[in-house]
């Protein structure tokens, strides 16, 4: 027996590591010996360091977990983290002589290697406990490859010695503490569970420091085998197993006999079913859509998945708890989760010139795998989806017009049906080859202000405008300001982007909002316009951290000025009135809502989506309620379901859940809204108004020539006191430095009405007030003006 130890010895301290190495006619090269050596001294320092795969966990912005990641559930504590108990346990049943031998039990080894050369096979093993480290990490954390992991596990004298070899160097390099607590926190334990404080959770539901002897013992029994051993299919064997190691730990003197009896008695006192920790976004409940985004979001910024399942990183994320309770209650409130073909969905963004916080994120369907309950795990908040966002692209031609040079109080036409050539084909009824036709669903006044049209929507101002400013100069607007994914090869047919399809087609429908939409880069379009112009890729991180706090720097995708600010302000100042006195301001009264707000609804003509952009300088979000169906069809409000009439609006339950969501959040009624510069009050048009309003039309043609311009003359309706004179101007467009002008002179055609007789003098010492003299009858043609007046002074 000592000559037979001798030559073991021998060759694990010569690094021989061949099962010929036991059989004098063989030999290995020196080549492959130090490569031998140099592969052992590798996974040495690998098990030196003891870094095994562990969790990473994925927190709100308070640092409360949302969800978890991991190939193997195991979270690495420290020695006085590990009952003593635990340690006892193991050390009884696996390794009694661990803190005797130097990482190889020789007496053991040679029984066993006597037993397997007289068999001619690898049958006994004699592991330590060390040993038992050494195979485990790597097999679960050194191996890559399938290969590797049957290298790790191969039944050979080769792998044994290799095995031993490390074994034995281990404990030059750790203490004896060391290594057990090493092996305590790779080991599997079955159910998913690696690693003892996974295990105490998993079975328990307690920490590895808050285990009893009973538990220890179950713990310490299972690793022999946890497939085998399972207590929840297992456990009459399970039990057995445990009393082995309470039996065990009487023989090492660490319980007495009578105490072992005493335990052998009580029932295993497991969990009724294991307590598995979520692995991924579905667990994470209504954050599961943020979570998924923002899983995406780290990919493509550099992070490589399989750190976040092996590294046992902490993710802190932008999503403040506060709003995203309050937007998915509001989303729920308004959208049944239950409702058949029917979504709405959520994002909040934060302003910033120099970051983008996505804050929430959430839908109305419940993020999960059971289709019949309605459940969904698709991007809906972050992917193109709907039929569109309707009028709220008609912000998109608005900033075109003022970044052109149009004034948000320019006076545009309110026609009631508009037929344009060159834009496309169809539309409504009765509409000649050739030209696209729409007509406006409800009474409009004749003229109104393009700050105005924004918050009255009339389509055909806007169609009109698109006209005038451009398609592809909207559709570029959109882009810069926050839809990027409009300019992604195949978007809208797989061929040509949607940028490109209507720019190139040069189709005026683009201003009416008929496609899908990313929601989250529709909340990012009113974060850029409440940041001054400023577009920063929406995130939802806000620091990445390995597992010793070291942070990880992600790649970060700059920020860029979208447009400049004063076109962003003004733009924001033309949307301001939609909530006061526009198609959300209902909405926004009923929930008492009076802070500055920049806002646009928007309905597809379809009524198959609706949606309402609100935004100031401290919030910003939009509400998105879609067809979500495989069944085209229309949608209605109260509640909001399919439908065949359609009769939900932008205004409607989108409008009331951004109200109910900004009143539930902190510093949103704080925000303000950027209000234009004077330049962009007035305009272009203005501009050149200003210059020839009052004058005789050739005096006008003749000022505007010499400067440039192309004049033309247009008789309208006016005055008879200003026959002969320029009252208004119209320009053909507004992409040119210089667009031809139309001057708009008054033909004399309306009466002017008479002065109001003054006040009579009031008579000294007692003078008394008389009553406010009746304003005079305006003229006929005045009297539809009026009217309108008058409803918008009512707000009606």
């Amino acid at each position: 027996m000592k000559s037979l130890l001798t030559a073991l010895g021998a060759i694990i301290t010569a690094g021989v590591v061949s099962a010929a190495a036991l059989t004098p006619a063989a030999s290995l090269s020196s080549v492959a010996i130090a490569r031998t050596n140099e592969t052992m001294q590798s996974n040495l320092s690998d098990l030196t360091d003891g870094t095994a795969p562990g969790v990473s966990t994925i927190t709100d912005a308070n640092g409360a977990p949302i969800a978890w990641i991991y190939d193997q559930y195991r979270v690495d504590v420290p020695s006085e983290q590990i009952a003593p108990t635990m340690k006892k346990a193991i050390v009884a049943i696996e390794d009694r002589r661990f803190y005797e031998h130097d990482g190889v039990d020789w007496r053991g080894t040679a029984r066993a290697m006597v037993t397997n050369l007289t068999s001619g096979s690898v049958e006994q093993g004699a592991s330590t406990l060390n040993q038992q480290y050494v195979k485990n990490y790597l097999l679960l954390v050194d191996a890559e490859s399938e290969a590797e992991q049957a290298a790790a596990t191969e039944t050979s004298y080769a792998r044994k010695l290799r095995e031993m070899r490390m074994a034995s160097d281990l404990e030059k390099k750790l203490s004896k503490d060391e290594i057990l607590t090493r092996y305590l926190n790779v080991v599997p334990y079955g159910n998913g569970a690696f690693g003892i404080e996974a295990a105490a959770q998993t079975y328990f539901g307690k920490h590895a420091a808050e285990l009893s002897v009973t538990e220890s013992a179950l713990l310490a029994g299972i690793v022999q085998s946890s497939s085998a051993l399972n207590p929840y299919t297992n456990p009459e064997g399970m039990t057995e197993r445990r009393n082995q190691v309470l039996d065990a730990l009487v023989s090492t003197g660490d319980l007495s006999a009578e105490e072992a009896g005493q335990l052998k008695a009580a029932p295993l006192g497991i969990l009724d079913q294991p307590k598995r920790l979520p692995n991924g976004c579905i667990g994470a409940g209504d954050r599961g859509f943020f979570c998924d985004y923002a899983l995406k979001y780290l990919e493509g910024n550099g992070l490589d998945p399989a750190r976040l399942q092996r590294e046992g990183l902490t993710v802190k994320t932008t999503l403040d708890p506060a709003v995203q309770d309050a937007a998915h209650n509001a989303v729920v409130a308004h959208t049944n989760p239950q409702a058949q073909g029917v979504a709405e969905v959520l994002n909040v963004v934060e302003p910033g010139k120099e970051s983008r916080r996505i804050l929430a994120m959430t839908s109305s369907r419940d993020y999960g795998l059971n289709v019949e309950k309605n459940e969904t795990m698709l991007p809906q908040t972050a992917s193109r989806v709907g039929n569109g966002a309707g009028s709220i692209f008609k912000i998109f031609t608005a900033g075109a017009a003022i970044e052109q040079g149009m004034g948000i109080e320019t006076v545009l036409d309110v026609p009631k049906r508009v037929e344009v050539s060159g834009m496309g084909d169809g539309g409504a009824k009765n509409c000649p080859p050739g030209k696209y036709c729409v007509e406006n669903a409800a009474a409009f006044k004749p003229q109104m202000t393009l700050k105005q049209a924004l918050a009255q929507s009339p389509n055909t101002t806007f169609i009109k405008l698109i006209e005038q400013t451009g398609v592809k100069e909207s559709v570029d607007m959109a882009v810069r300001l926050g839809l990027r994914d409009y300019t992604e090869a195949g978007s809208f047919d797989g061929k040509s982007s949607i940028a490109q399809y209507f720019g190139d087609n040069n189709l005026g429908s683009f201003v009416l909002g008929p496609t899908s939409v990313n929601p989250l880069q529709l909340s990012n379009v009113a974060a850029t316009l409440a940041s001054d112009g400023t577009w920063c890729e929406p995130s939802p991180i806000d620091s990445v951290t390995d597992r010793n706090g070291a942070p990880i720097k992600l790649k970060k995708t700059p920020c860029e000025q979208a447009v400049e600010p004063a076109i962003a302000h003004a733009l924001a100042d033309a949307m301001s009135d939609d909530t006061k006195n526009g198609t959300a301001a209902p909405a926004a009264n009923n929930w008492g809502w009076s802070a500055p707000t920049a806002g646009k609804t928007g309905t597809t003509e379809s009524h198959q989506s609706a949606a309402f952009m609100g935004f100031n300088s401290n919030f910003a979000a939009v509400p998105y309620i879609y067809n979500d169906g495989t069944e085209t069809m229309s949608l209605c409000t109260g509640p909001v379901r399919q439908c065949y009439d359609g009769t939900l609006f932008g205004g409607m339950e989108p409008t009331s859940t951004w109200m109910s969501v900004a009143s539930k959040t902190p510093g949103a009624a704080a925000g303000t809204v950027a209000k234009a510069d004077p330049a962009q009050i007035k305009g272009k048009t203005q501009a050149i108004a200003d210059q020839v309003v009052g004058k005789t039309s050739a005096a006008a043609k003749s000022q505007l020539e010499a400067q440039g311009y192309a004049v033309t003359v247009e008789n309208v309706s006016g005055p008879s006191n200003k026959k002969g004179q320029v009252i208004n101007v119209k320009l053909a467009n507004l992409r040119d430095a210089k667009p031809a002008v139309t001057l708009l002179v008054s033909d004399g055609s309306q009466p002017v009405a008479p002065a109001p007789a003054p006040a009579p003098r009031q008579q000294s010492p007692a003078p008394v007030a008389p009553p406010p003299a009746a304003p005079a009858a305006p003229p006929a043609s005045n009297l539809e003006d009026l009217l309108w007046d008058l409803l918008e002074q009512n707000g009606l």
